[in-house]
């Protein structure tokens, strides 16, 4: 473990020459298309400033080739691909860059060359050039394929384009992709089935974002299309998300290496407290008596020294407590072994105070543990605060001569002034909008993770640690976007009310649009009673029989006055006068083979 420690500036040195980041990244190769003047769709003002800045940014950024066209034909911009595919055999990164007209036939995307009619729907296979097409080209490509499309627009072909096929689908923007081959990307300006934007200037909000972060030097591509995402939603209000397609490895991909320092500058050991620190670190994570001693041994004077001392002395309350345990289940055991055999009471009586002794040792050992730990454990905040305020310098107890009593000190901040330092940092780069009150609660475990999307770093978001606050810190402009709520808009860092003038409300798209004039009620009207829902012909039909069984008990009753002079009995079969001394009697109902009325002869 001595030798380790020794070999660890070493060991930095080594790791800064060869492993401190990827400083190499082979030949790097490029093609940019862009096409503005479309022969058969309107023209297009953007692409072709998109694909000069990108060209000039990937020369700028020490690209071996960068093949800049603009407004090819559908044949020329194959043969461009094919030439470039030839250059891209002994690269070890390719990019392609396009910006224009772009389509998705049935899940399919297309980029669309100047001269394309696309009169119909099936003309997109012979016209146009798909994506699966760029992605040959890039293919050859050892470490990274990446493929821009700045092709998001509306598709100018749309509103004529004759259907063959009903069924046949044709997507707003372009269709989500998976690459199947590794370490390929392709970034869409705009998420897959929206629009992009081409901005009120010379240049698209997504090319401008490109130019600026893209090709910063050691930064890894994902993480640079992390801050092209930011940039954009910014500039659109939260409108336009570019999107990525693919994965990498763990490894950062750069597409501009840092240029490696010279090894003299690396070599020497110019800050001894920065070793003993890194030194503790590593002794830290061991955490046994062995690694403390190998540390004491290595750096036996200084602040980390007497650090180390506590941590020692804490391992050893540890041990001490637990032997201390032990003798007491031992003296517990003993006497009453002694009892149940009934032994002397002398011996009896030196088990029982034997036992109460070890009792009160277990006790004294538990309380100096207990206080070992916490005079580390006040020691070692002491240590991550001073880190955190000032990780340059030097603590103010360097100097202190070997013995100095650092179980005195009192740390001059707590775990929740921990806690409240990246609160607030998190709050200043957009990611907190809590109270910065020191309580690491769910909303700020959920705030450092928002942090880790957007920043690419993978913090652990359980606790409030120093590496949180250094690496929050080192941001110096927003990262996580600003996402403002129905009825606000972004303005800034903050978000402002919409407010639309007289005659406009706000709509559901956060956009203020006409209100539409009120439709005049309609007038009531009234309902027929249920009793009138019958057929016309029914009602006729009963208002009938209801006349007959009035007439009939009208006729009964003359028959019966005046015994039945003048009286006809009718029935389905014919009617005749009822006969003397006879008269009719109403029995009610009537139908088919049913009389209504019946002959009583006295």
């Amino acid at each position: 473990m001595r030798n380790f420690f020794r070999l660890c500036p070493f060991l930095l040195a080594i790791a800064l020459m060869f492993g401190a980041g990827p400083a190499f990244a082979g030949k790097r190769v490029a093609l940019v298309l862009a096409n503005s003047a479309y022969q058969h769709a309107p023209s297009l003002a953007n692409p072709v400033n998109d694909g000069s800045v990108m060209a000039k940014t990937l020369k700028d950024a020490g690209f071996d080739v960068v093949d800049s066209r603009h407004d090819l034909t559908a044949l020329d911009t194959r043969r461009v691909l094919r030439d470039f595919a030839d250059s891209t055999r002994d690269a070890d990164i390719a990019v392609v860059y396009y910006a224009g007209h772009g389509i998705e036939v049935e899940g399919s995307n297309y980029l669309i060359p100047v001269d394309a009619k696309l009169e119909r729907d099936t003309d997109v296979y012979d016209e146009a050039l798909s994506l699966d097409r760029v992605l040959v080209a890039v293919e050859p490509a050892k470490q990274l394929r990446l493929v821009i499309l700045d092709a998001c627009r509306d598709n100018p072909f749309g509103r004529t384009m004759k259907r063959t096929l009903a069924s046949r689908g044709i997507g707003r923007g372009l269709a989500q992709v998976e690459p199947t081959s590794s370490n390929t990307l392709i970034a869409y300006s705009a998420k897959a089935g929206f629009t992009a934007q081409d901005g009120d200037g010379a240049n698209s909000p997504f090319t401008i974002a490109l130019s600026k972060h893209l090709t910063t030097p050691g930064l890894d591509v994902r993480r640079a299309f992390g801050f092209v995402r930011d940039d954009v939603l910014k500039s659109t209000g939260n409108k336009q998300e570019p999107f990525v397609y693919g994965s990498l490895g763990g490894e950062d991909v750069p597409l501009v290496p840092v240029k490696a320092a010279p090894v003299a500058a690396v070599a020497p050991v110019v800050n001894p407290q920065a070793d003993m620190r890194r030194d503790y670190e590593l002794a830290l994570q061991v955490g046994n008596k062995p690694a403390w001693e190998a540390f004491l041994a290595q750096h036996p004077d200084g602040f980390y020294a007497n650090l180390a001392k506590l941590q020692l002395d804490k391992i050893q309350a540890e041990q001490a407590h637990a032997a201390a345990i032990e003798k007491a289940k031992q003296a517990d055991a003993e006497r009453d072994r002694l009892a149940a055999l009934g032994a002397q009471k002398d011996a009896q009586a030196k088990a029982v105070a034997d036992a109460k002794a070890a009792e009160q040792a277990q006790l004294a050992a538990q309380k100096a543990k207990e206080q070992a730990q916490q005079q580390a454990a006040a020691a070692e905040q002491q240590r991550v605060n001073l880190a955190a305020t000032a990780p340059s310098a030097a603590p103010a107890s360097t100097a202190s001569p070997a013995g100095t009593n650092v179980a005195a000190l009192t740390p001059t901040a707590t775990p929740a002034d921990l806690s409240r330092s990246v609160q607030t940092e998190l709050g200043r780069v957009g990611c907190f909008s809590g109270q910065a009150d020191g309580n690491w609660s769910t909303s700020s475990q959920r705030s450092l993770s928002q942090f880790n999307r957007y920043a690419g770093t993978k913090l652990d978001v359980k606790v409030a640690s120093t590496d949180a606050l250094d690496t929050v810190k080192s941001k110096q402009s927003r990262v996580c976007p600003l996402v403002c709520d129905h009825g606000f808009k972004p303005d800034g860092d903050k978000c402002t009310k919409i407010v639309c003038g007289d005659g406009y409300v706000l709509n559901d798209d956060n956009e203020c649009e006409k209100q539409r004039a009120a439709k005049p009620a309609k007038p009531a009207t009234a309902k027929r009673d249920d009793g009138d829902d019958r057929p016309a012909r029914q009602r006729r039909q009963s208002g009938g029989a209801a006349a007959g069984a009035a007439g009939g008990i009208a006729a009964a009753g003359a028959g019966r006055a005046s015994g039945g002079g003048g009286q006809i009995f009718c029935n389905d079969l014919l009617c005749r006068p009822v006969k003397p001394g006879c008269h009719l009697v109403y029995r009610g109902g009537g139908g088919p083979h049913v009389d209504a009325n019946a002959e009583v002869c006295n």
